[in-house]
């Protein structure tokens, strides 16, 4: 992989998972009553906005649309940590208990991204930040179908194989983003 999409990948993470830690302690872990499709529609709600104010260029909520990717991101990486605590009822856990599955969920992305990453030839980098928002909306609607049917697929990869794409996705657009604004 490319030294310099490993180093911006990381610097995107570490920016993501700096502003998870704090609402951690903000808010605790009240998304821990949140089921599969429920993060799935947080997602999508996030990605919807994105595309929203694409398509009219005009926003009148002025949270910016990285703070959207970053939820997105987030989101994605919550939705992996409550697969991996399926056996869980607790609902409340601290960030030192939540920060290795928090780093494992990245881990496995960002092995995932390096592999893809090295068959495509980093194809992102020439892609609009608006397809990429359109193919992240498209793996919503493929992971909604998924859940709507009871997370049985006949030749399709499940719903964690794309939420790992919408991380990869959305860390992309951050990094184009970046590129953009001169960061």
């Amino acid at each position: 992989m490319n030294e310099k999409t490993a180093h911006e990948y990381k610097e995107v993470i570490a920016g993501c998972k700096k502003l998870f830690a704090k609402k951690t302690h903000d808010y605790g872990t009240a998304w821990r009553v949140l089921r599969l499709p429920s993060i799935t529609d947080q997602i999508f709600i996030k990605a919807q906005r994105i595309r929203s104010i694409q398509e009219k260029g005009t926003q009148k909520v002025e949270d910016d649309i990285k703070d959207e990717f970053v939820g997105i991101i987030n989101y994605c990486l919550i939705a992996m940590i409550q697969m991996n605590l399926t056996g869980s009822d607790k609902t409340e856990m601290d960030f030192k208990e939540l920060e290795p599955l928090y780093d494992k969920s990245v881990k496995e992305t960002f092995d995932l991204l390096q592999n893809k990453n090295h068959d495509y030839d980093e194809a992102w980098r020439d892609m609009r930040v608006s397809s990429m928002t359109d193919i992240i909306l498209m793996k919503l609607l493929r992971v909604k179908q998924i859940e709507d049917n009871q997370g049985k697929t006949l030749a399709s990869e499940g719903v964690k194989a794309n939420y790992q794409d919408m991380i990869n996705y959305a860390v992309f657009c951050m990094i184009k983003l970046s590129i953009v604004d001169g960061r």
